[in-house]
């Protein structure tokens, strides 16, 4: 089975000297995906949290939404002309009487931000499958979440002390949920962001936590549409990134009512919407009526 690092070697050049050590990198392997015995999709990833991983990518494709929609996921063996077991091949069942949807075409209109359709297109298909509102601004049981700046401020430096593995290799993005208080509930790596959030929400959905509406997704890198759409899907209600957001993401946050933060660096951060969530007024004195 793939490790998370592997060790090569490398020329190092400091200030004219050269030198020859090994270099601790992050691993990266191709992982296929099946849904009920069917191949679905391949995708690059750092190996670790393959069920997870797995799970949280059918959640995002609003296959899964509960823990009991999923009968158990297994790896391939025999899944090479050999018959070993690369642990790169995984089956996801699902239990009886769940409606797979036709994922072939749904994932074709939504699943990447680089898919090249009409961003209405992507925009409708998220809304229309996504299993839980988290719009909360026309009242329910419970408030809305609320977050104070400065709690928000203070995240990514406890993310990046969690994230055991970039100090060995600097070559990962990291995703973390936190409580609306703060307190860092899971982290994963992986060498790519989606990955890392797909194994937040398949760990989720395996302990029966799903949907995350009262907890908080930060990124390391950009907020894509796609990590967007991952979001909605699991209910998170807000969802904050150490750098940009895409157009497209800004978009869908504001059509579902996701609290959409971006450039969240130090004190300072852009909220791009569903700024209900954010406690302005106590913080910078701004007026948000009612």
């Amino acid at each position: 089975m793939g490790r998370v690092t592997e060790r090569r070697k490398v020329i190092r050049i400091r200030d004219g000297a050269v030198s020859t050590r090994p270099d601790t990198l992050v691993a990266e392997e191709p992982m296929e995906i099946r849904l009920n015995g069917k191949p679905l999709a391949i995708t690059m990833r750092t190996p670790g949290d393959d069920f997870a991983l797995a799970a949280g990518f059918l959640v995002s494709e609003g296959v899964l939404a509960e823990r009991s929609d999923l009968q158990n996921i297994v790896y391939c063996a025999g899944a090479t002309e050999d018959g070993s077991n690369t642990y790169n091949v995984v089956d996801v069942r699902t239990a009886p009487g769940v409606t797979v949807p036709d994922i072939t075409l749904e994932r074709n209109v939504y699943t990447t931000s680089s898919c090249g359709l009409c961003g209405k297109a992507s925009l409708d298909a998220v809304r229309t499958t996504a299993r839980w509102p988290v719009d909360d601004t026309s009242g329910g049981e419970a408030p809305p979440v609320r977050l104070d700046p400065d709690l928000l401020a203070g995240l990514p430096d406890r993310l990046r002390a969690a994230q055991r593995v970039f100090d060995r290799t600097g070559g990962l993005h990291a995703a973390a949920l936190f409580s609306e208080e703060g307190e860092l509930l899971d982290v994963r790596e992986d060498v790519g962001r989606h990955n890392a959030v797909d194994k937040l929400v398949g760990r989720a959905l395996q302990s029966g936590a799903l949907p995350l509406s009262r907890a908080v997704l930060l990124v390391s890198g950009r907020a894509s549409f796609e990590l967007a759409q991952k979001a909605v899907m699991a209910g998170i209600p807000v969802l904050a990134a150490v750098s940009a957001p895409s157009s497209l993401a800004v978009d869908l946050a504001a059509e579902t009512g996701l609290t959409l933060v971006g450039f969240l660096r130090g004190a300072s951060m852009n909220v791009y919407a569903g700024e209900h969530r954010i406690a302005l007024r106590a913080a910078a004195g701004v007026d948000q009526g009612g």
